[in-house]
C-alpha cells in the first residue's frame, strides 16, 4: 500500500465503486467489491479504523445479550460469522471461554440462562466441545475466587472470541488492496459532484498535503459509522430514520490488580452487563452505554464513566478495591445505532440498515463488528443490482479469503509459532508475553518483523522491537504518523501504556527520519502522540 502512488491512481481512474469510510464496514465492502471484480476505491478522512473500529470491546461475539431483545436472526447471523472470521484469521480472532456468574437477585436466573445459552449455541452453530457448560455455585467460585460470594448461585461457561478490532480492520484493508482496491487515509470528502441529479464522484482534500482533487465514481457508498448522517446531510438526503449515537468506555488495569482467571461477563446492580477480559499484562473492562451528543472526532472517557466501571468491578470483586489510580489507560467509542423513539441507549437494536438517496448515494449504518462481512455482502449485492448486473462478476467469496498473516492450519499452529518466536526473542533478551503479542497482532507476518529486528540491534531490546514494528507499519500498512502506529497498528497506546511512554521519542524520531519531516512537522506529530498518551489517563 503506497499512499503517494494511490493518490495518483485516485485522480486518474474512473471507479465502479467509491467507499467512503475506512472502518471495519468500509473495509469489508471494499474487499468484497474488489474481489468480485469491481474497480474499487476507499477513502478515509482520518487513519484507517480511527473511529469506532478501534474502540470496541474487541470481541467477535455472538451477541448473547440480543437474546434478551428476542433478536434471534441477529444472534444466528453474528454467531455463525464468528467461526468464519476465526477461520480467516486464527491468530487474530482467538477462542476465549467466558464465565457468566449467576446471582440470586438479578439476571435471568439459572434455568432461564441455561435454556438461553442452549438456544445461543444452537443459533450460533457452536461446536459441541465449545457449547455452554452450567456450573454449580462451588464450581463458579472455583473458576473465579475473586467473585463476591454472598449471592452467587451458579454460573456458566460459554464460547466467545477475542480480537483486536483495529488490526482486523487493517488486515481487511490490506487484503482489499491486494485484490486491486485503491485505498487511502487522511483523504476527506468535502463535496459530492453530480450530473443529471446523479452522483458522479466526490471532491477530496488530502489532509496531509492540503491539496484538493476529484475522484470519479459510478457508485458511492457512505460507510462512515458515526458520521453517516453528516454525509447524508451533505447529500441533502437525511430523511426518515437517523442515527442515535451511544458511547461505550473501556478501562485498562494492570493484571495483578484484577487477576481474573478467564474472561468474565457479569451483571451490575443497574441491570447492565460488563466484561472483564485478561490480555497479557493487563485486564481490560467495559463497557458503558450512554447517549452521546458531543464532538464525534474527539471521544474520551470521563470521570463519571470511569467511576461507574470501577464501582461495578468493586461490587463484583470486593477484595480488589480498585481506584482511578489503578487505571493505566482507557478508550471511548461511539455506536452508530438507528434511532427508535422511546428506547434507551441499551435497548436500541444493533441491526444494520441501508439507506438510498435519490441521487444514488448508498449509506449503511448500525451493525456489529462481528457482522462486518455479511453487511458488506448486502451492500455490494445492492450496488451490483443497481448498476452492474450486465457485468460478469464473481459471487461473494470473502468467507474463503484468509487475511494477511492468517495462513495457519489450525490454532495449534498459532501456538507453535508463538513458541518459536519466544525462543528467538529470548536470545535477544526479550521475554514476557512479547511473542504472544506479536503473533496475535501479525500472525505469520511477525516473521518479517523478527527478521528486521535481528538485523537492527542497538543494544536496547525493547526499543529495537518497537521500532521493528514501526518499520512494518510504515512499509506495509500505510502508517503515516506515530499515532497511527502506537494506536491502530500496534495497540501499545492502550495495552502497554508504560512501554509507549518509554519509547515515544525514538518512535517519533524514526517516523521523522523515514518521512524526512521538518522540525516543525516532527514537533507537531510528537505533540499529537503525547496528547494521546495523556488523554487516555486524564479523566475530567
Amino acid at each position: 500500500m503506497n499512499r503517494a502512488a494511490n493518490l495518483i491512481t485516485l485522480q486518474s481512474t474512473t471507479f465502479d465503486l467509491l467507499v467512503i469510510g475506512g472502518g471495519i464496514t468500509g473495509a469489508g465492502i471494499a474487499l468484497d467489491a474488489a474481489a468480485r471484480g469491481l474497480k474499487t476505491a476507499l477513502v478515509e478522512k482520518e487513519d484507517f479504523a480511527a473511529g469506532t473500529s478501534s474502540r470496541s470491546t474487541k470481541l467477535i461475539h455472538g451477541g448473547l445479550r440480543y437474546l434478551k431483545q428476542l433478536e434471534f436472526a441477529l444472534v444466528k447471523e453474528v454467531g455463525s460469522e464468528r467461526a468464519i472470521v476465526h477461520k480467516l484469521a486464527p491468530h487474530l480472532v482467538v477462542p476465549e471461554k467466558m464465565l457468566l456468574p449467576l446471582y440470586e437477585k438479578r439476571g435471568l436466573g439459572y434455568w432461564l440462562t441455561s435454556i438461553g445459552l442452549k438456544i445461543y449455541d444452537w443459533l450460533a452453530g457452536v461446536k459441541p466441545e465449545d457449547q455452554r457448560k452450567m456450573l454449580t455455585r462451588i464450581q463458579t467460585l472455583n473458576c473465579e475466587p475473586l467473585l463476591k460470594k454472598d449471592d452467587v448461585k451458579g454460573g456458566a461457561i460459554y464460547a466467545e472470541y477475542r480480537t483486536d478490532d483495529a488490526r482486523l480492520t487493517i488486515e481487511i484493508i490490506k487484503l482489499a488492496a491486494q485484490k486491486g482496491a485503491c485505498v487511502n487515509n487522511y483523504t476527506q470528502v468535502t463535496e459530492f459532484e453530480y450530473a443529471d441529479n446523479e452522483i458522479i464522484g466526490v471532491s477530496i482534500k488530502d489532509l496531509l498535503s492540503g491539496n484538493d482533487f476529484f475522484i470519479q465514481a459510478k457508485t458511492v457508498v457512505n460507510a462512515t459509522g458515526p458520521w453517516v448522517d453528516e454525509l447524508r446531510m451533505l447529500n441533502q438526503s437525511r430523511q426518515g430514520k437517523q442515527l442515535h449515537l451511544t458511547k461505550g468506555v473501556h478501562i485498562v488495569i494492570p493484571f495483578h490488580r484484577l487477576p481474573v482467571r478467564q474472561a468474565i461477563y457479569f451483571d451490575v446492580p443497574d441491570g447492565r452487563m460488563i466484561f472483564a477480559i485478561p490480555r497479557g499484562r493487563v485486564t481490560y473492562i467495559g463497557t458503558t452505554d450512554t447517549d452521546y451528543r458531543g464532538d464525534k472526532n474527539h471521544v474520551l472517557a470521563n470521570r463519571v464513566d470511569v467511576d461507574y466501571i470501577l464501582s461495578a468491578v468493586n461490587e463484583t470483586f470486593p477484595s480488589v478495591l480498585l481506584t482511578v489510580a489503578d487505571v493505566e489507560s482507557s478508550w471511548a467509542g461511539l455506536r452508530p445505532l438507528i434511532h427508535e423513539e422511546g428506547k434507551s441507549a441499551s435497548e436500541l437494536s444493533r441491526k444494520d440498515e441501508i439507506f438510498e438517496s435519490p441521487t444514488g448515494l448508498i449509506s449503511i449504518a448500525g451493525g456489529k463488528l462481528t457482522g462486518y462481512r455479511k453487511m458488506a455482502e448486502r451492500v455490494v449485492d445492492k450496488v451490483i443490482e443497481q448498476k452492474f448486473e450486465s457485468l460478469e462478476l464473481k459471487p461473494c467469496t470473502t468467507d474463503q479469503m484468509i487475511l494477511p498473516g492468517g495462513d495457519f492450519t489450525d490454532y495449534a499452529a498459532v501456538k507453535k509459532l508463538e513458541a518459536e518466536l519466544a525462543a528467538k526473542l529470548g536470545v535477544l533478551n526479550l521475554r514476557g508475553n512479547e511473542a504472544t503479542n506479536l503473533v496475535h497482532l501479525y500472525g505469520t507476518q511477525a516473521l518479517k518483523i523478527m527478521e528486521h529486528l535481528q538485523q537492527h540491534q542497538t543494544g536496547e531490546p525493547e526499543q529495537d522491537l518497537v521500532l521493528a514494528m514501526a518499520w512494518f507499519a510504515i512499509q506495509f500498512e500505510m502508517a503515516t504518523t506515530p499515532l497511527d502506529f502506537i494506536n491502530r497498528r500496534s495497540g501499545i497506546l492502550y495495552f502497554n501504556h508504560p512501554k509507549m511512554v518509554r519509547n515515544l521519542q525514538p518512535v517519533v524520531a524514526y517516523f521523522a527520519q523515514e518521512f524526512k519531516w521538518s522540525n516543525d512537522t516532527k514537533a507537531k506529530r510528537a505533540e499529537e502522540a503525547q496528547q494521546a498518551l495523556e488523554e487516555v489517563i486524564r479523566f475530567e
